[in-house]
């Protein structure tokens, strides 16, 4: 999935928290958010802020989608308010390959 595809398909399922999203797809939009705060914040903080509150939800979304790629359920993402060790733990789950889920068919694996 490229960089514009993945954009895309987490806007279009902004709050879609069912299925699987690829790998790719999450870090994409990931450096899109990263990179878009930080021009934004260049610009204005207020911009900034408001950018990032309305690409909240989508932005768990497409995590939750992630975590159940690797047959994780989103509640998952809650680890991450462990200090230090909860994001780390975090970060290796969305970053494992797909494997077969209870989920739905897993991107990596459809036809």
């Amino acid at each position: 999935m490229t960089f514009i595809e993945s954009i895309q398909t987490c806007f279009q399922k902004y709050a879609n928290f069912e299925g699987t999203a690829r790998r790719s797809e999450y870090w994409w939009f990931f450096l899109f958010l990263v990179i878009a705060s930080m021009i934004l914040g260049q610009i204005s903080t207020t911009l900034s802020i408001v950018f990032s509150l309305a690409t909240l939800l989508p932005s768990i979304a497409v995590a939750t989608r992630r975590l159940h790629d690797t047959d994780r359920s989103g509640w998952w993402q809650l680890i991450s308010f462990v200090p230090i060790v909860g994001i780390i733990v975090l970060i290796v789950f969305l970053a494992q390959d797909s494997r077969p889920n209870r989920y739905g068919i897993a991107p990596a694996y459809a036809v």
